[in-house]
């Protein structure tokens, strides 16, 4: 397995060859892990993201990349890009199917004619829950432990978890929400943006997707003909 630098470098080489080494957006840009490296390899990188914590990180590190605070599942930018792209799962958390029907519409609005939206996501994992609830340890070591609760609600396609994090006397709370989503329903969501499935890797090296796949990299183009949005099934 990657390091965090190492999978940063071999994400913004995929990324590269989309971009056409011209421009791109990123949507949850964050402190820059992986805009840093694409904008280091001479693609013009601007992002957004809603967390102004996250920006200011950004631009400690470097002052290069424009970056702004909008929510990913409305924005209207300036101008028209080659590439957009939302990678570590960051979609998942816009928690309804509006919102996420509504950020494959606004990347596809920001992208020249025939411009690629590329985006990774987990594959939904769903065994251990007991009554809808599953709690897991992820860590235990002689100064840390970190415990994740979590709760699926099937009907919304949604996971609230929170993650503690027991250090010395000390407990620390991360609460989520999410809306997991599977790579058929992704496609379909994609065409009510105006987005066509053109690949579909397993990892960044471009390794086949397979049933034991944990995650997928898929690449959109724009075809510029939504179609109309359906209703949601959300209740």
């Amino acid at each position: 397995m990657l390091g965090k630098d190492a999978e940063a470098d071999e994400t913004a080489a995929f990324l590269e060859r989309f971009s056409g080494g011209r421009s791109a957006l990123e949507l949850g840009i964050g402190s820059g892990r992986v805009a840093v490296p694409l904008s280091e390899r001479g693609v013009k990188v601007e992002g957004i993201d809603n967390s102004d914590s996250m920006l200011k990180l950004l631009a400690k590190r470097t002052g290069l990349i424009k970056a702004w605070n909008e929510d990913i599942a409305d924005f209207s930018p300036e101008q028209r890009y080659d590439l957009v792209y939302c990678v570590y799962n960051t979609f998942t958390l816009l928690s309804t199917r509006e919102e996420q029907i509504a950020c494959l519409r606004s990347a596809a609005q920001a992208l020249h004619e025939g411009g690629v939206f590329v985006i990774e996501l987990r594959v939904p994992v769903l065994a251990g829950f007991v009554n809808g609830q599953k709690i897991s340890t992820t860590l235990v070591d002689h100064d840390n432990t970190f415990i994740n609760a979590a709760i699926h609600e099937p009907l919304k396609q949604n996971l609230i978890s929170t993650l503690l994090w027991f250090s010395g006397t000390s407990v620390r709370r991360f609460p989520q929400r999410s809306r997991y989503v599977f790579h058929q329903e992704l496609d379909t969501m994609a065409e009510y943006g105006g987005l066509e499935l053109a690949e579909r890797w397993g990892d960044w090296a471009r390794g086949a997707f397979t049933d034991a796949s944990n995650r997928h990299i898929s690449v959109y183009r724009r075809t510029g003909s939504p179609k109309t949005s359906p209703h949601s099934a959300d209740p």
